[in-house]
């Protein structure tokens, strides 16, 4: 099993079994992704360098326009795709294992956290994964501390104010709020 049988489990929406190759594979994935963001995140680093060690750990171009503030965090990488002109502060934390994409022009505010595996409930499988992706449309705001959920999609224009949890879909121009997040006006010019 390589990455690639991995990908293709992982993007179907496939359980990953604790006992798993697949799940072997994941992991041997995960100590690449911790050897670079332990050097993105172990001192200074010109913006270029930062796309470049960025474009490493996903494994595609990142285009120039990106910026990231170290220190970043990722435990896997290969399932991060980027728009241009992203903007993504210091702390945040992405575990990519089910796919997440940021649509261009967005912002993600210091400190958070995007989730994209659960485990599962029952006792005797607790190390089976279950990946959902997360999907972060164009123009997207969100704030400090948030936390986005495996399986959410963040439609165009919507704000997602700073120590939300977002369990669930967020409308395109929505503004939500809260834990569990919920829509609480439409951001409009």
């Amino acid at each position: 099993m390589e990455l690639d049988d991995l990908l293709e489990a992982l993007n179907a929406g496939r359980t990953i079994a604790g006992d798993s190759p697949l799940h072997e594979v994941m992991h041997r994935v995960s100590q690449e992704a911790l050897r670079i963001t332990g050097e993105l995140n172990g001192g200074y680093q010109e913006p270029a360098r930062v796309r470049e060690l960025l474009a490493r750990l996903t494994g595609r171009p990142v285009d120039e326009s990106v910026t990231l503030f170290p220190p970043f965090n990722s435990d896997f990488g290969k399932n991060i795709i980027l728009g241009k002109r992203i903007f993504i502060n210091s702390g945040c934390k992405v575990q990519d294992q089910g796919g997440v994409t940021i649509g261009d022009d967005t912002l993600i505010g210091h400190n958070v956290v995007i989730a994209t595996l659960n485990h599962d409930l029952a006792p005797s499988r607790r190390a089976d994964v279950h990946p959902a992706p997360v999907t972060i449309g164009r123009n997207v705001w969100i704030g400090s501390n948030a936390t986005i959920l495996p399986g959410v999609h963040i439609g165009d224009d919507a704000v997602v104010a700073a120590a939300s949890v977002v369990t669930k879909d967020v409308p395109a121009g929505a503004v939500v709020v809260g834990s569990p997040a919920r829509v609480v006006r439409t951001a409009t010019d």
